[in-house]
C-alpha cells in the first residue's frame, strides 16, 4: 500500500501539485537539452572556428553526443545516492545541476573571444548537464512509480512526460517566435543565448516546487536493504539480466524516436531538405501539444489494457512507418506536420507509461541504480549519437540509411515487449 492509495469505494485525487514538483526537474532538463539541440544551426559558430558552417555544426553535436556518455555516470552515481539517501535530495541535486549548466551556457564568452577555451567551457557545462540527466530520469520515475498506487500506475507515469512534453512545447513556441521575429545575424549574435537563460530561471522554480516533496513510503521501508547491497551494479546483472536487457531494448527505440522527432529532424529539415525553419518549428510545436495532450488519456488506457499491448502498437507501427515519412521531411509546412505529428503521437504510447515499466523492472533497492545505469547507457549509445548520425549520413548523401536503422531498432523493441510479462495492476518488488 502506498502513501497515496485511496480507500475502496472512495473517489481517488490526483496529488497534483506532488506530480508537478516530482515532473518539474525533468521538464527543466528536457528544456534545455531540446534548446540545444534545436537552436544549434544558430550558435555553432559561436564556438568553433568560423569558415566552416558544416564542421561547427558537426562539432557542436559532438559536444552534444560527448555529454550523453556523462550520462551512465550520473545514472550510476545518482541513481545510487538515491537508492541510499532518498529519492528526494538525488532529485534536488539534478535539477541544480541542470539549471547550473543552462545559466552558463547563456553567458559563455565565443570562440572570437577567448579561442579555444570557448568550446572547453560548452562542454563542462554539457557535461554538468548530462550528470543531471543521467539522475533525474531514474529518480524522478522511481519516485513516480513508488508514490502510485498499482491500479493507477500509469496515470502517475503519464505525468512525467506531459511535463517534459510541455517543456519541449514551450523551447519549439520560443524557437519559433525567436526565428519569426528576429533576424539570422541577430539569432546568431545574441537571441540563442536568451532560451538558456530561460533555462536557468526555471531552475530556481523546481527547486522551490521540490523541497516541498515527501519521501516515498517504500523507499523508506527498504532504505536498509539497499544499503546491504554490495557491488550494485554487478547485482543488476547476475540477478535481474533479463529486467536488464528489457530496459535496454525498449529504450533503444524509444530514445531514437526522441532525439530524430524533438530534436535532430528540426536541423535535419532546414539544413539538408531546404525548409523553411519557421514551418519547421510550427509543425514541431503543433505535433508536442498532441504529444503532450496523449500523455493522460494513453496513460490511463494502460492501466486498463496493459502495457504490452500499448507497446506491441508503438514498436510494430514505427518500424513500419518511418521510412515511408522521412520521405515527407521537406519544404513545405503540410508534410512537415505529418512527420511530426504522426512520429510523436507514436512515441506518445510508450513514453505515457515508461515510468512505470521501468518502476517494474528493478526491486526498491536497486530501482534508483538499476533505472539510471542501464537506461542511460543505451541513451547515450543510441540518443546522443542520433543527432550526429543523422547529420553525417545526410552530409554523405545516405539520409535514409538513418530512418532503416531506427526501423530495424524498432523490430528489435517489437521482439523484446513480445517477451515482456504484464505487469498492469502489479505491485512494486
Amino acid at each position: 500500500m502506498t502513501e497515496v492509495a485511496a480507500e475502496r469505494g472512495t473517489r481517488h485525487r490526483l496529488p497534483v501539485r506532488k506530480l508537478v514538483a516530482a515532473s518539474m526537474g525533468n521538464a527543466l532538463e528536457w528544456f534545455d537539452w531540446t534548446i540545444y539541440a534545436t537552436f544549434s544551426i544558430y550558435f555553432a559558430g559561436a564556438f568553433f572556428p568560423s569558415g566552416n558552417e558544416a564542421l561547427a555544426l558537426i562539432n557542436t553535436f559532438a559536444t552534444y553526443a560527448l555529454a550523453f556518455f556523462f550520462r551512465p555516470l550520473g545514472g550510476l552515481l545518482l541513481g545510487r545516492f538515491a537508492d541510499l539517501r532518498g529519492r528526494k535530495p538525488a532529485m534536488i541535486l539534478t535539477i541544480a545541476l541542470m539549471a547550473g549548466g543552462s545559466l552558463a551556457i547563456g553567458v559563455l564568452p565565443t570562440f572570437g573571444q577567448v579561442g579555444w577555451l570557448a568550446p572547453a567551457l560548452l562542454l563542462i557545462a554539457r557535461v554538468a548537464q548530462g550528470l543531471s540527466v543521467g539522475g533525474e530520469v531514474s529518480n524522478a520515475s522511481a519516485y513516480l512509480g513508488e508514490i502510485a498506487p498499482s491500479e493507477r500506475r500509469g496515470r502517475y507515469s503519464a505525468f512525467f512526460y506531459i511535463s517534459t512534453g510541455g517543456a519541449v512545447l514551450i523551447a519549439t513556441v520560443l524557437g519559433f517566435m525567436l526565428a519569426r521575429t528576429m533576424e539570422k545575424t541577430q539569432l546568431a549574435s545574441f537571441g540563442w543565448r536568451i532560451p538558456f537563460l530561460i533555462g536557468g530561471v526555471l531552475g530556481l522554480a523546481g527547486l522551490w516546487l521540490r523541497r516541498s516533496l515527501t519521501e516515498t513510503e517504500l523507499y523508506q521501508q527498504k532504505q536498509e536493504s539497499a544499503r546491504r547491497v554490495r557491488r550494485p551494479l554487478l547485482t543488476t546483472l547476475t540477478r535481474h539480466p533479463k529486467a536488464v536487457g528489457q530496459l535496454v531494448g525498449i529504450t533503444m527505440l524509444a530514445t531514437l524516436c526522441y532525439y530524430t522527432f524533438f530534436s535532430a529532424l528540426t536541423a535535419f529539415a532546414v539544413k539538408s531538405r531546404g525548409a523553411d525553419e519557421v514551418d519547421a518549428f510550427l509543425a514541431l510545436s503543433i505535433g508536442a501539444a498532441l504529444f503532450v495532450a496523449l500523455q493522460y488519456p494513453l496513460g490511463a488506457l494502460s492501466d486498463r489494457i496493459g502495457r504490452k499491448p500499448q507497446m506491441l502498437v508503438w514498436s510494430g507501427v514505427t518500424a513500419v512507418v518511418i521510412v515511408p515519412l522521412s520521405f515527407l521531411v521537406g519544404p513545405g509546412f503540410g508534410g512537415l506536420l505529418v512527420v511530426f505529428c504522426v512520429g510523436l503521437a507514436l512515441y506518445a504510447a510508450v513514453t505515457a507509461l515508461t515510468p512505470a515499466i521501468m518502476s517494474e523492472l528493478f526491486p526498491t533497492e536497486l530501482r534508483g541504480l538499476g533505472i539510471g545505469a542501464w537506461y542511460n547507457l543505451t541513451v547515450a549509445v543510441f540518443g546522443g549519437t542520433a543527432p550526429l548520425v543523422l547529420n553525417a549520413l545526410s552530409a554523405a548523401g545516405a539520409a535514409t540509411a538513418f530512418f532503416w536503422y531506427v526501423a530495424v531498432a524498432g523490430v528489435i523493441a517489437f521482439l523484446v515487449v513480445l517477451r515482456l510479462p504484464e505487469t498492469r495492476g502489479s505491485e512494486l518488488r
